[in-house]
């Protein structure tokens, strides 16, 4: 690989600032009081800088969450191949809740979720996107798990695979919502585990 030119190497710190910025401002006063100019401004750069970053202030959102997807992807690897689908999802489960809660933090995680519910809601949101890569994760998990005979054959893996994330989103939103009052690492395993009791055979 090539070594980054200094010019390269400016630009990449320029896009982490911005990131950085933004996603701070968006939880200090809320996604829709945070203008393009303010995040450019508290970063003392120009409006066009960060244009050749980001196409608009919601662009933010989604770098950051192919960061954590990326993380996701990188964490399969870890788990034992020869232990059930469940436990495959709920070691996965485990992995990405401590990340959230112990790398990203409650507050971040907060701004991530809660701002964009002010937009409109497509299939191409990426908190509904089927081609993130946790959603293809579970997927394949719930696939393995209903080939091999362990979950019942009654619904098809697509059904079982957006309840298994419904799982994680609402224990998500609960963790934002009580606080401190619940610990998400502890109650998505309970809360999935009550889930995947239901599908096996």
């Amino acid at each position: 690989m090539s070594k980054l030119t200094p010019r390269q190497v400016k630009a990449q710190e320029t896009k982490e600032k911005l990131l950085e910025t933004g996603l701070k401002l968006f939880h200090e006063k809320g996604f829709d009081h945070v203008t393009v100019d303010s995040i450019a401004k508290a970063c003392n750069v120009s409006k066009g800088a960060f244009y050749t970053h980001f196409d608009s202030k919601y662009d933010i959102f989604l770098e950051k969450f192919k960061d954590i997807d990326n993380f996701y992807l990188s964490f399969v690897p870890s788990i034992p191949k020869d232990i059930t689908a469940s436990e495959k999802i709920l070691l996965f489960y485990e992995g990405q809740l401590t990340y959230l809660r112990d790398e990203l933090g409650k507050d971040l995680i907060r701004t991530v979720y809660a701002s964009p519910l002010s937009l409109t809601i497509t299939e191409d949101h990426y908190l509904a996107s089927p081609q993130r890569n946790l959603y293809k994760i579970i997927h394949a998990f719930v696939e393995e798990g209903v080939e091999s005979g362990e979950f019942k054959k009654d619904f098809p893996a697509e059904y079982i695979s957006m309840l298994v994330t419904r799982c994680m989103r609402g224990t998500i939103y609960d963790w934002i919502i009580f606080g401190d009052k619940l610990d998400p690492v502890e109650e998505i395993e309970r809360f999935t585990s009550t889930f995947l009791d239901g599908v096996r055979k």
